[in-house]
């Protein structure tokens, strides 16, 4: 009988002490695997990774924002997938499968743009294809889902492509506004202020070539390190 009651008694606490060690989904640590990359490790004005797309596909807000839920997407479920295979996976071969893993990735949401925006499709023309050569996707493959579970590697996948995607949507913003004073392609500012029309703006043709974005990036990258003292280097 005191054999039973010590028992039950070493089963209710090994149950306590699984109990506080479980991690909450959203714990402090969790969090931190989404927000870092918003400021103190964004994956473009701070590893400075993915600046060819940035350049690129910035002319006009709505492509830059199809870009951004496309990288989302590739680099979320590529960071599950991999952390799921990450036991079997033998190390010699790794690159190759998450090669494999983000093609795949890479041509569905090809499809689906092709499907349902192929107008933005045919002007993001060949940098849909090349998400798979992004070195966001590829480290955060190397670096985090080798290493991590499928919940974790989904949060980091998802907060790397936030981070990516709203210095392209900043970027796009300011050059399709002031570059065509048009957002998302309606017309913002008044015909009544342009030159032509008696006024006294004109739209600034500058914005729209490739320079134009890489100035605007360091320009963010500029405020974002004079904001954070972190990012300060000595």
């Amino acid at each position: 009988m005191a054999e039973e009651v010590l028992e039950k008694e070493a089963v209710e606490q090994e149950a306590k002490v699984t109990t506080k060690t479980r991690e909450p989904l959203f714990s402090k640590r969790n969090r931190k695997l989404i927000s870092d990359p918003f400021d103190d490790d964004n994956p473009i004005t701070v590893q400075v990774l993915g600046i060819c797309s940035a350049l690129a596909i910035t002319v006009k807000l709505y492509p830059a924002v199809v870009m951004a839920i496309s990288v989302m997407f590739v680099l979320a479920a590529g960071n599950v997938i991999v952390s799921l295979m990450r036991n079997f996976i033998p190390n010699r071969i790794r690159i190759i499968v998450q090669l494999v893993v983000v093609a795949a990735l890479v041509v569905l949401v090809d499809q689906v743009l092709k499907a349902f925006v192929y107008d933005v499709s045919k002007e993001l023309s060949v940098f849909v294809g090349l998400i798979i050569t992004n070195c966001i996707i590829m480290g955060r493959l190397e670096a985090f889902a080798l290493g991590n579970k499928p919940w974790r590697s989904f949060l980091d996948g998802i907060g790397n492509a936030f981070g990516y995607g709203i210095i392209l949507i900043i970027v796009a913003f300011f050059r399709e506004l002031l570059g065509s004073g048009t957002l998302f392609g309606l017309q913002i500012i008044p015909d009544s202020w342009y030159i032509v029309n008696g006024g006294f703006y004109s739209n600034n043709g500058f914005m729209l070539l490739p320079p134009m974005a890489l100035i605007t990036v360091g320009i963010i990258i500029w405020v974002q390190r004079s904001r954070n003292t972190k990012l300060i280097e000595e």
